[in-house]
């Protein structure tokens, strides 16, 4: 079953409830036409860190190198090693931890995780937190050996006293973790929007990728989180739209496929899907936005 790989596969954040991240995950992926899959292994609202199925893991690594797509994790929302919450902090590290094993062990590739924020005082004193909650755990990465999974910082939206949302923000944030060799990021379009890069202006997508890199440092960009945005630029508010039925447009994403620091780099879905709507089917809308990024792919 395995093609040749695209520049940049398009996939989509897939459900796993039911038959799992096999029975569920990949077949979800096989109908809206994904070349790439991002998952949950836990709760994503809350702290549980739930042991895998080892037979369901082996035939979800197997699924994909059949196909020949790469898979990503999404770790919990409530990570933040910003809390001024000893407890918060403490659970932060045990959900991300979990979240890392479990990706090794389903053979993903990264595992993403919101930025969070300043909840404790200073941006400066948040980071240093997040230098004595994280860097352990990236450590701890040297057992997996070559196929251990990076951690792809997610800046947010720019809502609250967020500690990552500009693409100028990344510097602090991967100094604070000493710029360890397998910290990357998770760009996502609608938080970058939302945050104030106008992504919808001429030249704008090149722009922020550059500020990116910048920050970031090059071959840092592993993921793409592609999503229009229900609000304006600068709005600070995380309200992702489908493909091209939003502020930023249908256009701007091929620039997300020309840009040398997206070469090889998967662009997964997290639009709506309206499953559960009246007269829906199942998986339509990630179809549509999945074969609309696919042809704005091929104009590059």
């Amino acid at each position: 079953m395995i093609t040749s790989t695209p520049r940049n596969p398009v996939g989509a954040h897939v459900p796993v409830a039911g038959r799992g991240l096999a029975g569920t995950g990949l077949a979800y992926a096989d109908k809206v036409g994904a070349e790439s899959v991002q998952v949950f292994v836990a709760n994503p609202r809350g702290w549980a860190t739930p042991a895998g199925n080892p037979r369901q893991d082996e035939a979800f690594r197997a699924g994909c190198a059949e196909r020949g797509i790469a898979a990503y994790v999404h770790a919990p929302y409530l990570i933040n090693f910003g809390s001024d919450s000893a407890a918060t902090r403490e659970r932060s590290g045990e959900s991300l931890r979990h979240s890392l094993h479990r990706a090794h062990a389903i053979g993903a590739k990264g595992v993403v995780v919101h930025t969070g924020s300043a909840l404790c005082g200073t941006p400066a004193e948040a980071l240093r937190q997040v230098h004595d909650g994280m860097l352990p755990l990236l450590d701890e990465l040297d057992g997996y050996g070559p196929d251990a999974p990076w951690l792809l910082l997610e800046p947010t939206a720019g809502q609250g006293s967020s500690l990552c949302a500009r693409m100028g923000d990344l510097a602090d944030y991967t100094e604070a973790l000493e710029r360890h060799p397998l910290v990357g990021v998770c760009l996502d379009t609608c938080h970058a929007f939302a945050a104030g890069h106008d992504l919808a202006a001429p030249g704008g997508v090149a722009g922020m990728l550059d500020e990116l890199v910048a920050a970031a440092g090059p071959g840092r960009l592993r993921l793409i989180h592609a999503n229009d945005s229900k609000d304006v630029t600068g709005a600070r508010k995380d309200r992702h739209a489908n493909i091209g039925a939003g502020h930023i447009g249908a256009d701007p994403f091929a620039g997300l496929f020309t840009h040398p620091a997206t070469e090889g780099v998967p662009l997964i879905i997290e639009t709506p899907d309206d499953r559960d709507a009246p007269d829906r089917v199942e998986g339509a809308l990630h179809t549509r936005d999945i074969a609309l990024l696919k042809q704005l792919r091929s104009r590059g």
